[in-house]
């Protein structure tokens, strides 16, 4: 693991996911660039000493000189935006296969130097975009790639927060310090935060791409030097219209993460604070409410993800856990010489292009005088 001590919040859900199968280890860390909170980090998750490293390029060089049943397999990176590029680049020149934080890296261009390398080294990488681990996300999918609502005609998701509706970058609140930073985060506050999250899902449940977008962006508490609230206009290639709202400074919400799918004979509904249910709606029979856990009325790909009896939730630490799941299952199938069994997938580098074209999209359109901007890769 490349970051992720015990001052940051995203790697200990990491360890948690990887852990939760029993299928991945973490055996070695550079988890911070403090030296001694790096080590006392690889103590606290008892790493050996001797692999507790002070930086990844140590660890990348060490690990790999080491013999082929001792040595890592994958390096997970949980760093900020800006520290995702490099030991990504340097994980995949040493043989290593990645996992790695989205968005995937702090420019376009570095995204497409990522695939490139991806592609000559023939290594995988996964882009833990995280709901798209949830059961009834991939019953959403499996429903839109069926079909049976006919021609997709119109996709609205939002994902409202509330926890920036003050300046707490100024407050001590160390996440909000660097997810702020232009320097750290990106040219994108809000809309590279989370709503690269809703752009992916969208695309993801609905097997569609956006072409066209018109991005209205705003940093509403004085101060801020990047966006926290945004609305943008989608098009998509099969002629669908979009809406996609993303807020951090909706007051008193949570992670409000919530989609709806519209297309000719019917839509669905999907919300992550309530996620073990979706909502199938139809233009001319009642409303279904499919739940989790019932696996007689559940497409493959639902059932594969779902790891409780109905009734039981299942929520972010198992939706996660799925992506830890199905890479490792990936990975094992790639070192055992044998196919990897049907509905294991995740996202990859090319989900991680097109969040970081998003974000360069939706930024050029909220510059922009004109009403539409293509989306460009």
């Amino acid at each position: 693991m490349v970051g992720g001590g015990k001052d940051a919040f995203i790697g200990s859900i990491h360890r948690i996911a990887a852990n939760m199968d029993g299928l991945v280890e973490v055996v070695a860390g550079a988890l911070s660039i403090n030296p001694e909170i790096a080590k006392e980090s690889g103590k606290a998750i008892f790493l050996d000493p001797e692999r507790t490293y002070l930086t990844y390029e140590e660890m990348l060089e060490k690990e790999s000189k080491l013999p082929a049943e001792k040595r890592i397999e994958f390096v997970t990176i949980v760093t900020p935006n800006f520290a995702h590029f490099a030991p990504a680049m340097a994980a995949l020149d040493k043989g290593f296969h990645v996992v790695i934080e989205k968005p995937i890296t702090f420019t376009l261009d570095e995204a497409k130097q990522l695939k490139k390398k991806v592609e000559e080294t023939g290594l995988i990488l996964c882009l833990t975009h995280t709901y798209s681990g949830y059961p009834m996300v991939r019953q959403a999918r499996a429903m839109m790639r069926d079909g049976v609502f006919g021609k997709i005609r119109k996709v609205v998701v939002e994902y409202p927060q509330g926890w920036l509706s003050k300046l707490s970058e100024r407050e001590g609140n160390a996440q909000a310090v660097w997810r702020t930073d232009p320097k750290k985060s990106g040219k994108a506050g809000a809309m590279g935060d989370i709503g690269t999250h809703a752009a992916h899902l969208a695309e993801f449940i609905t097997g569609l791409k956006i072409t066209h977008l018109c991005a209205d962006l705003n940093a509403l508490v004085p101060g801020r030097m990047l966006d926290d609230d945004g609305n943008v206009l989608l098009k998509f290639d099969n002629g669908a219209a979009g809406v996609l709202i993303a807020s951090q400074v909706a007051a008193g919400e949570e992670n409000a993460l919530r989609i709806r799918v519209y297309g000719e004979h019917g839509g669905l509904e999907w919300a992550q604070m309530e996620p073990n249910s979706l909502i199938v709606k139809w233009l001319d029979k009642p409303t279904q409410i499919l739940r989790a856990g019932t696996n007689g009325f559940l497409h493959g790909e639902a059932i594969f993800n779902a790891r409780t009896p109905g009734g039981h939730p299942e929520g972010y630490l198992e939706a996660f856990a799925n992506l830890y799941r199905n890479f490792a299952i990936a990975l094992s199938s790639r070192i055992d010489g044998t196919p990897a069994p049907p509905h294991v997938n995740f996202p990859t580098v090319d989900d991680g292009i097109r969040g970081m074209a998003f974000i360069d999209s939706v930024v050029k359109s909220g510059q922009s005088k004109e009403k539409w901007t293509p989306f460009e890769i």
